[in-house]
């Protein structure tokens, strides 16, 4: 924290201001997989983005990581077939973009990631390639 020499705060105050910027926001990408018991299924992928407060990237790590094994579940569905969804990989754990952000803005870029195939993008993400889930 810097201080300028003119500050009129005090000796608390700062300990307040110093005390309330220990914690950051991070963003977790958490990949999971579904799995049935059947020789023709094919899995469904799901990636999360999880925003996680914490005082350190490793910290804010291992918590993406505790997160991610206890939201593993089954459940049966409606064909009483056992559906199974586990981690597969936490990704990517990264800082916000900007952490400053309050709950009276409207938009907040988070997370920002580049890649260069358009096409290969395209052919996972089902929200473009148009694929209806069964």
């Amino acid at each position: 924290m810097i201080v300028d020499s003119k500050s009129s705060c005090g000796e608390d105050e700062m300990k307040t201001k110093n005390a309330d910027k220990l914690e950051s926001f991070y963003i977790a990408i958490i990949l999971y997989k579904s799995s049935l018991d059947q020789a023709d299924y094919q899995p469904l992928y799901q990636e999360s983005f999880v925003l996680i407060k914490s005082t350190s990237l490793e910290e804010a790590k291992t918590k993406a990581f505790n997160h991610s094994k206890n939201e593993s579940i089954s459940y049966t569905n409606e064909n009483k077939e056992t559906i199974t969804w586990s981690l597969q990989q936490v990704v990517d754990v990264n800082s916000v973009l900007y952490d400053d952000f309050d709950s009276s803005e409207d938009i907040v870029d988070l997370y920002t990631r580049h890649f260069r195939n358009y096409e290969v993008y395209r052919s996972f993400e089902p929200l473009l390639s148009k694929e209806q889930f069964e």
